[in-house]
């Protein structure tokens, strides 16, 4: 479970990868060092490529997880690795649209509609289930990553997209 460098959907290949569902991810088949060693690398890679959240899958990993790193209401930076998330609610009468970038999409940005609050359920590290309520860039980014652990982009929901080199 090494993960590569971002997948783009530039290359066919990697498209088709990005865009397939992701398996859960079973405990049981890695060992407390190889999950720490991922979720390091991963948030690694994240910062380096300057992004709040990255999915498994965004680096080869076909197994249903992500990380990501968003300042919390004091401005402190909190990283989370959640594993087998699912959002169990959404706020549907209160959404907001914002531009929106990927990783894995490079230079491109377009509105893009998302519940404004959430509550995502998933694991921890340890395989601890946990449950968070999220709004704003939070809910935001986790809707982003779960999206992409479903084989969804943000273009496939952004109203329009344009390039910013």
């Amino acid at each position: 479970m090494k993960p590569k460098d971002i997948l783009l959907i530039k290359h066919k290949k990697e498209e088709e990868f990005l865009r397939t569902k992701t398996l859960p991810f079973d405990f049981s088949k890695f060992t407390k060092k190889e999950i720490s060693e991922v979720i390091k690398k991963m948030r690694e890679i994240m910062k380096r490529a300057n992004g709040v959240g990255l999915s498994a899958n965004q680096v080869g990993i076909p197994y249903r997880f992500f990380v990501a790193q968003v300042p919390n209401m004091q401005g402190k930076q909190k990283f989370y690795a959640i594993f087998n998330p699912e959002i169990s609610k959404v706020s549907k009468d209160e959404t907001e649209t914002v531009e929106e970038g990927c990783l894995s999409v490079p230079d491109t940005y377009g509105p893009t509609e998302r519940a404004y609050r959430l509550v995502l359920s998933g694991q921890d590290k340890h395989g601890k289930k946990i449950k968070i309520k999220a709004w704003g860039l939070l809910a935001r980014v986790f809707q982003h990553e779960v999206d992409h652990l479903n084989g969804l982009l943000f273009i496939d929901k952004a109203e329009e997209t344009h390039v910013i080199k």
